[in-house]
């Protein structure tokens, strides 16, 4: 499984756990306010766990650009420590 793979499946996890979607419904071009209904404070709390898993910080200006599972994906996969899949 390639990195942006694993990626993809633990932040999956993460939001069905953090906003309760079905896991069926997580897709990379699923939007996290249009397809998710998160809002602000559910995008912190979801930054916030995806910080936590993956031990990188995610900038408020970088958290504005982020729009659906694609883009949490590929910021994650450019900024994670490769020690995390080791």
């Amino acid at each position: 499984m390639d990195k942006k793979q694993v990626v993809f499946e633990k932040i999956k996890e993460i939001i069905v756990q953090e906003l309760g979607v079905k896991p069926e419904k997580v897709v990379l071009e699923a939007g996290l306010a249009d397809d998710f209904g998160a809002d602000s404070l559910d995008a912190l709390e979801l930054f916030n766990q995806i910080e936590s898993e993956f031990l990188v910080s995610i900038s408020d200006e970088a958290a504005t650009k982020m729009n659906d599972v694609s883009d949490l994906v590929d910021y994650v996969v450019e900024h994670v420590n490769d020690k995390y899949f080791g």
